[in-house]
């Protein structure tokens, strides 16, 4: 089966998580096209028969190439096996508010483009403090104090959880093929 991983990533930890995504594809024998949708470039010579897509959360919306690249692609988004993973920092809140609002992120996506996939998995992103400006870095270190999340600018913190994210990507390629 090919499957298209198709990703939008403004810090790094969606197209981390994207290339993990391709990398178990490939791993269980089937083929996986990795993706930028920012790109805008043909993916593909052989038409994917499924697709997985990555995006982030950013102060509240998925970046607009990304919904541009949904709304475009819908009918074929519609005709084949897809799934969603949300990156955000909310879904691993310790405020269950927060958590709540993180799970219906992909709820307005969907509502705008019109595209369902069968499957969303939510992923916590990454503070990548190190490559952060002065302003964004003490911004984020502000945020994480009010969360209990890690301060220490020195470092980058990821929180995605992996195997998650690995039972999903199996999950989903076992019902693609069903």
């Amino acid at each position: 089966m090919i499957i298209l991983v198709g990703y939008v990533s403004i810090e790094g930890q969606s197209k981390k998580i994207a290339e993990t995504v391709a990398a178990q594809i490939e791993k269980g024998g089937d083929r996986a096209i990795l993706f930028n949708v920012v790109t805008g470039a043909e993916y593909g010579v052989d038409h994917p028969q499924a697709v997985i897509l990555c995006a982030p959360i950013h102060a509240g919306r998925y970046p607009a190439p990304f919904v541009d690249f949904v709304e475009r692609e819908r009918d074929w988004l519609k005709s084949v096996p897809s799934a969603f993973v949300s990156v955000s920092l909310f879904i691993r809140s310790e405020f269950a508010e927060e958590r709540e609002e993180a799970m219906h992120f992909p709820d307005a996506l969907m509502a705008q483009t019109g595209w369902t996939p069968g499957m969303v998995h939510h992923a916590a992103g990454a503070l990548r403090y190190t490559e952060y400006d002065f302003f964004k870095r003490w911004m984020a270190k502000r945020l994480a104090e009010r969360e209990g999340a890690p301060t220490d600018v020195k470092q980058i913190h990821e929180f995605t959880d992996w195997a998650a994210l690995a039972t999903f990507t199996k999950d989903f390629v076992a019902a693609a093929k069903a």
